[in-house]
């Protein structure tokens, strides 16, 4: 079993930073695709940003690109999230996952963090 603890969230102003971190509890997490989600409310939970096990494949959602940065530490079973330029459209739940496979589909991954609040405000 694999479990995930996000944190760095937050309260910023539009423009500003956070840098989100996700641990995981096992060193098996060094072999999964890492992702991050997020969630607003009254919307559903969704893609930002995926790094594959080696760090060397990473996909974003076009809202984020060029904006958020996801990066992992393997030797610290820690994956990362640097956001900059953030804006208040942004201000969600952010989730990290792990999952065998890369991929922008919330339903495939197997694991998830209980979630850090990230509040943007104008």
């Amino acid at each position: 079993q694999v479990q995930l603890v996000e944190s760095g969230g937050g309260l910023v102003q539009a423009g500003g930073s956070l840098r989100l971190s996700c641990v995981a509890s096992a060193r098996t997490v060094s072999s999964y695709a890492m992702g991050w989600f997020r969630q607003a409310p009254g919307k559903e939970r969704e893609f930002v940003a995926v790094t594959s096990w080696s760090g060397r494949t990473t996909y974003y959602a076009a809202s984020v690109k060029g904006r958020f940065t996801i990066s992992r530490d393997n030797a610290k079973n820690t994956v990362y999230l640097q956001m900059n330029s953030l804006k208040p459209e942004d201000t969600a739940v952010y989730y990290c996952a792990a999952d065998v496979g890369v991929g922008t589909r919330a339903a495939q991954y197997d694991y998830w963090g209980q979630g850090t609040q990230v509040t943007v405000s104008s």
